[in-house]
């Protein structure tokens, strides 16, 4: 077991973690504010951008593989190394689909 230090970006506030835990239980552990909903890596609540570092999340499964990359989602991230997460960001996939369901409700209202 290895414990790794995670960061979070504007908030001045870190954790330790070991990399047999997930970045999400740490952090109500720790009484840090993060969000979260479904805990099984589906509903993208608790997604962070990867500033640096690296995490293993392989049940995360609303993510993409390319996403994977660059977004972690804390309920299934396991840090591979010290990390930095900017909190509250999600993958691109999510912002487009959040545009497209807005126009089909803008058209819809007609």
């Amino acid at each position: 077991m290895t414990d790794y230090t995670v960061e979070f970006v504007g908030t001045g506030e870190s954790i330790t973690v070991s990399d047999t835990e997930t970045v999400l239980s740490r952090c109500i552990e720790e009484g840090i504010a993060q969000e979260y909903s479904c805990r099984v890596g589906m509903c993208l609540a608790c997604s962070a951008k990867i500033v640096e570092g690296e995490v293993t999340q392989p049940a995360a499964r609303g993510l993409t593989d390319e996403e994977r990359e660059s977004y972690a989602l804390t309920c299934m991230a396991r840090p591979q190394s010290d990390l930095t997460l900017d909190r509250g960001k999600y993958p691109p996939s999510i912002e487009s689909d959040a545009a497209v369901g807005s126009s089909d409700t803008a058209a819809a209202d007609d």
